[in-house]
């Protein structure tokens, strides 16, 4: 597994305003989809292309397009919706598909309660969008599963990571046969005792779409 943190100053700007209690929902919204599509930009480095030929105004000449099959993002419902249109911005021809988990607050583990994936991903280039990856343990279950269908080549994408969760998720993952890579816009001191990030940003979920 590979742990990539995005340095870079408009991130830290933008993630210091995700951070501020005062933050509104719709400006956090706001905020959250344009660091995500900064993110998006570092966690594409290695999409698959393949070569065309085009003419131009001036000569013919040889580019490159997305590789089929397409790329699959992946939002895990519902905070990873929050995620989606940033991501979308930079992969327009990118398929979607929607996990749904949720975490047991005592126990913190993550089981699946819905999905809306293609049944074969053998070959498929998958994008996961979670915001928080604090015990790792909803992040870990999401990359078993897309696995189990065939995802080949599985890159995550988090605004905040916790050093408890990345290794905890790396050990949990670690018999897999594919590559994972995590891409997240910072890397937090610690996790609390009810298995949140410090100093964190709280739950993304609620400051994203309230308390429900």
């Amino acid at each position: 597994m590979r742990v990539h943190v995005a340095d870079h100053p408009l991130i830290a700007h933008k993630l210091t305003a995700l951070r501020d209690k005062d933050t509104d929902s719709p400006t956090f919204r706001r905020l959250a989809d344009e660091l995500v599509t900064l993110l998006a930009y570092e966690a594409t480095r290695d999409v698959r292309v393949e070569p065309v030929d085009i003419v131009t105004p001036v000569a013919p000449t040889r580019g490159i397009k997305l590789a089929s099959p397409k790329p699959l993002v992946v939002p895990i419902l519902r905070a990873g919706l929050g995620m989606l249109d940033g991501m979308v911005r930079l992969l327009p021809t990118a398929e979607v598909g929607f996990l749904g988990m949720v975490r047991n607050e005592e126990t913190l583990e993550a089981t699946t309660y819905a999905n809306r994936l293609p049944d074969d991903l053998s070959g498929r280039q998958c994008y996961v969008l979670d915001p928080m990856l604090a015990t790792g343990g909803t992040l870990a279950a999401a990359i078993r599963y897309l696995v189990d269908l065939g995802a080949d080549d599985i890159t995550a994408i988090t605004l905040l990571a916790a050093p408890e969760g990345t290794a905890r998720l790396e050990e949990q993952i670690a018999d897999l046969k594919v590559p994972v890579t995590i891409v997240t816009g910072a890397m937090d001191e610690r996790l609390n005792e009810h298995g949140y990030i410090v100093p964190g940003l709280g739950d993304a979920g609620d400051r994203l779409y309230g308390v429900v």
